[in-house]
C-alpha cells in the first residue's frame, strides 16, 4: 500500500530525532581525552557508530524531501516557488553554520575562522538535492546518483595516496580554503577538513540516496527497499576492497555501507512505529532538527568559552577518578537530556522552528 503524498511518518521524524541526539552525544563527551571508543570517529580509514551519524542525518534530509518536496513539485506551475523555497531554506542553515563557527572563532580564541562545517554540507546538500528533487524525475535522479559514485571514485582511485593530509581532498581544500579549514599546519602547508568542498560529492550521494529511498518508502515498496538495503551493505563491503569505508573522505563505499544501513533502519522504524503504533522514540528532537543542533553547538561554545564546561569535568572526574570515559559520557548523557528537555517544551507548546 503507497503511503499517501505529502503525509508526514512519524518513524521519519523520530528517527531524525534519534540521529540528532547522537549528534550531541558523541560532539559533547566531559573530557577528549577520556571518550569510549564507539563514540570516536574512526581515526582513519574505517566506520565506527559514530561514524554513522551524519550519512544517517544526511540520508534523512533527502528521505523528507521525498515527501515535502516531490509531491508539490509534480505541479510544474509551482516549481519556481518551490525551489525558490528550498534555496532560501539551505541558504539560512549556511548562514547559520557561518555565523556558529564566527562565535566559536571569537569566543574560543581560535588559529584561525573556519569556512566548513556540518551546518554548511547540509545547506549544500539540500540546496542541490532539493533542485533535484524539484526539477528532475527519478529515472534521471538514479542517473545522477551512479554518475556521483562513478566520478568520485574516479578521482579517488586515479590519486596517489589517500593518506592523511596527502590525499586530493584534502589537498584540494588546502589550494581553495587554507587556512580557513579544519585542520592547517601553515609550517608545513598541509591540513584537513572532514566536511570539506570534494568529499561533499560522497555526501551528496548519500542526501540524493535518501530522496530515492523516500519515493521508495512513498509507494509502499518496503521488500524492495529491504533487499536494496542489503546489496548496498555487500557491495559496500566489497567496493571496499579497492576503496576504504573513510567519513573524512565520504568514499562511496561508505556511501553505500551507510546507506545500506540508514535504508534497514528507516524500514525498521515505520514497521515498528508507523504500522505497528510503537511510541515514536526521538520525535521531539525530531521536529525541531536544526533548531536543537544550533543551540546546543552555540551553547557548547558558551560553556566552554565561560570554563563551565571544564569546571563540570573536573567535578566529574573527582567523583570517577577510576572511571573517567565513564564520567565523561555522563556529561554527554546530561548535555542530551538537557536538550530533550528543550525539545519537549517546545513540542508541548506546538513550537517548531524553521531555520
Amino acid at each position: 500500500m503507497s503511503t499517501t503524498a505529502g503525509a508526514r511518518l512519524a518513524s521519519i521524524d523520530a528517527l531524525r530525532g534519534l540521529t540528532v541526539a547522537a549528534m550531541l552525544l558523541v560532539n559533547n563527551p566531559g573530557d577528549w581525552g577520556h571518550v569510549h571508543a564507539p563514540l570516536l570517529h574512526a581515526a582513519w580509514h574505517g566506520c565506527t557508530p559514530t561514524d554513522l551519524v551524519f550519512p544517517f542525518f544526511l540520508f534523512l534530509v533527502g528521505v523528507s524531501m521525498a515527501f515535502s518536496v516531490v509531491p508539490r513539485a509534480a505541479d510544474v506551475a509551482a516549481r519556481p516557488a518551490l525551489a525558490r523555497g528550498v534555496l532560501t531554506r539551505a541558504l539560512r542553515i549556511l548562514l547559520a553554520g557561518l555565523l556558529l563557527h564566527a562565535l566559536a572563532w571569537w569566543l574560543l580564541e581560535l588559529p584561525h575562522y573556519r569556512l566548513w562545517g556540518v551546518l554548511q554540507r547540509i545547506a549544500v546538500c539540500s540546496a542541490l538535492v532539493g533542485l533535484l528533487a524539484v526539477y528532475m524525475r527519478q529515472p534521471l535522479q538514479w542517473a545522477a546518483l551512479v554518475l556521483l559514485l562513478a566520478g568520485y571514485s574516479g578521482l579517488l582511485l586515479g590519486a596517489d595516496t589517500l593518506a592523511p593530509l596527502l590525499n586530493p581532498v584534502s589537498r584540494l581544500d588546502i589550494a581553495l580554503f587554507a587556512p580557513w579549514i579544519y585542520q592547517y599546519d601553515a609550517a608545513t602547508g598541509l591540513g584537513h577538513d572532514p566536511e570539506g568542498l570534494m568529499s561533499t560529492l560522497g555526501a551528496l550521494a548519500t542526501t540524493l540516496l535518501g530522496l530515492l529511498t523516500g519515493q521508495q518508502l512513498r509507494a509502499g515498496r518496503a521488500l524492495r527497499l529491504a533487499a536494496s538495503g542489503a546489496l548496498l551493505l555487500a557491495v559496500g563491503l566489497a567496493a571496499a576492497m579497492w576503496l576504504p569505508l573513510n567519513k573524512n573522505l565520504w568514499t562511496p563505499p561508505y556511501v553505500l555501507w551507510t546507506g545500506g544501513l540508514a535504508i534497514m533502519a528507516l524500514l525498521a522504524a515505520h514497521r515498528l512505529i508507523d504500522q505497528r503504533g510503537w511510541p515514536a522514540l526521538g520525535r521531539r528532537f525530531g521536529v525541531n532538527a536544526i533548531t536543537v543542533y544550533l543551540g546546543a553547538s552555540v551553547m557548547s561554545v558558551l560553556l566552554g568559552a565561560s570554563g563551565l564546561w571544564q569546571a563540570a569535568w573536573n567535578v566529574a572526574a573527582g567523583v570517577m577518578p577510576t572511571q573517567l570515559a565513564t564520567a565523561s559520557l555522563l556529561i554527554a548523557v546530561s548535555f542530551v537530556a538537557a536538550w530533550w528537555a528543550v525539545a519537549w517544551w517546545l513540542d508541548a507548546r506546538r513550537i517548531y522552528l524553521k531555520i
